[in-house]
């Protein structure tokens, strides 16, 4: 990709923020809005899980297939065409008669969604090169999803208020064109010099673990576990034979050589904590927010400003601390910050006191705003350039799969808790094992930050990538001769 002027790589940045945005902005807002589609379609707590982790799982299985086939054919085509499919899915989303017609047109969306952020992030790290540079475009896409936290409920309760819950899935046909046309005009095509080839295997194998194991944990508490142990034995299996085929490929869908890099699997399993931890917060508060305390969609997204405000104002901080310091600070403050706040929850009932409920909320605002940061730039700083795109990839999906897992698991404990007891009387009581859930996130994010930001995690990173860029030369060499 020829090098682009400075005002250019700005402009390149702030096209690929707005896809992140309406993807980030479509969670959070629908949010919001779950209540008000409780009612009128009639749907249950478990299937108010299913329209948002129908949309996360779908993400998260097409993520690395994405990142490898952008790698292949050409980011900018593949970016384009994410934008397209988004766009109609949130069209459909908003003409839906039922809530399973929503929930198969949230997985079209999602399919465009897939096509997206890796994607983005591919052409963020081939644009910006200077580690520094990059840190802060990081930082700065990372900011994007604390802009989304702070606009979405305020938006979407907005409209669900005033026009209904169809009018959520508006809001992304004019970022979605926008960002089209600018994209077609604006963005470079790239791709690696060397193509991979498709995984059709390894993708079957991440589908089955993924879906296998949502539908497990969620259909659980009401079907009951015999009903799910076919399901919970399909996620074993799956991910048993993802272990023993991707290493025998030469060009796997996951990469099990990036796993060496202690943070690089650090970033990983960090990522799945963190987002877990966002999922189920956002799922237990806005539930709490108008199912208990009777709030409106609006009211009930202002109360969400004070986690929004410290994750949108703690990113780029973050991202600067990450291009000056490296990832460690930022990982340490998000853990603390995140654990905290979830022991306020599960210990303390924080949400029973206006006091209590706003200083959790800042906490975790402030954990999720620098968490963002180092999980990417770690994910992708210390790989060849031509394997951005699937380690751009595995992060993503890290993300949508924490999400997925997040609302899943406090979903079902919820429901577990409540039983057939009043929803009102026993809310609160019944959230508490999963607010301990959410602390336990916090608390692997403390850890793992710890531990895999160090020297010894450093000289992991860096015997990592000499070992891929020899065996890409080695490869090259091959092919040339």
């Amino acid at each position: 990709m020829p090098e682009l002027s400075p005002r250019r790589r700005l402009l390149v940045l702030a096209i690929c923020c707005m896809s992140l945005l309406i993807v980030s902005l479509d969670n959070t807002v629908l949010n919001v809005a779950l209540p008000s589609m409780q009612h009128d379609l009639d749907a249950s707590t478990s299937g108010l899980q299913w329209t948002i982790d129908a949309y996360t799982l779908v993400l998260a299985s097409l993520l690395m297939l994405a990142g490898s086939t952008a790698d292949r054919i050409g980011r900018k085509r593949v970016f384009a065409a994410g934008l397209v499919i988004f766009t109609i899915g949130s069209v459909l989303c908003s003409l839906a008669p039922n809530l399973e017609a929503l929930v198969a047109f949230r997985m079209v969306q999602a399919v465009g969604g897939s096509m997206l952020n890796p994607v983005a992030m591919s052409i963020i790290t081939n644009t910006f090169t200077d580690p520094r540079e990059r840190a802060r475009a990081i930082g700065a896409w990372g900011a994007v999803v604390g802009i989304s936290l702070a606009a979405g409920p305020v938006v979407g309760g907005l409209l669900v208020d005033s026009v209904g819950w169809r009018s959520i899935f508006w809001l992304n046909l004019p970022v979605g064109l926008t960002a089209l046309l600018l994209t077609l005009r604006y963005v470079p095509e790239s791709r690696a010099p060397k193509a991979r080839r498709p995984d059709p295997v390894g993708q079957v194998l991440v589908i089955a673990l993924f879906g296998s194991l949502t539908y497990a944990i969620i259909e659980a508490p009401n079907s009951g576990f015999a009903s799910v142990l076919p399901f919970a034995a399909l996620a074993v299996a799956a991910l048993v034979g993802l272990l023993a085929y991707e290493p025998r490929r030469a060009e796997p869908l996951i990469d099990l050589r990036f796993f060496r890099s202690a943070p690089f699997s650090g970033a990983t399993v960090i990522a799945i904590a963190a987002f877990a931890s966002l999922g189920g917060f956002l799922f237990l508060s806005t539930l709490y927010l108008q199912n208990v305390r009777g709030l409106d969609a609006l009211h009930a997204g202002l109360w969400m400003l004070p986690l929004a405000a410290p994750a949108f104002l703690c990113a780029p901080l973050s991202g600067r601390l990450v291009g000056a310091r490296g990832p460690r600070l930022p990982l340490l403050i998000a853990g603390v910050a995140m654990t905290v706040s979830g022991v306020l929850f599960a210990a303390f009932d924080a949400e029973t006191s206006d006091v209590t409920l706003l200083i959790g909320y800042v906490l975790f605002g402030i954990g999720f705003g620098f968490v963002n940061a180092p999980i990417t730039n770690t994910a992708v700083s210390g790989m060849p350039r031509t394997q951005a795109g699937v380690a751009a990839a595995v992060a993503s999906t890290s993300r949508q799969l924490g999400q997925t897992l997040g609302v899943a698991v406090v979903g079902a404990v919820l429901v577990a808790g409540v039983g057939a007891s009043s929803y009102k009387a026993s809310f609160v009581s019944a959230a508490v094992p999963a607010w301990w859930v959410i602390a336990g996130c916090g608390a692997v994010v403390l850890v793992l930050g710890a531990l895999t930001s160090g020297r010894w995690a450093r000289r992991t990173a860096e015997r990592t990538a000499s070992r891929l860029e020899a065996v890409e030369v080695r490869e090259a060499a091959g092919v040339s001769t």
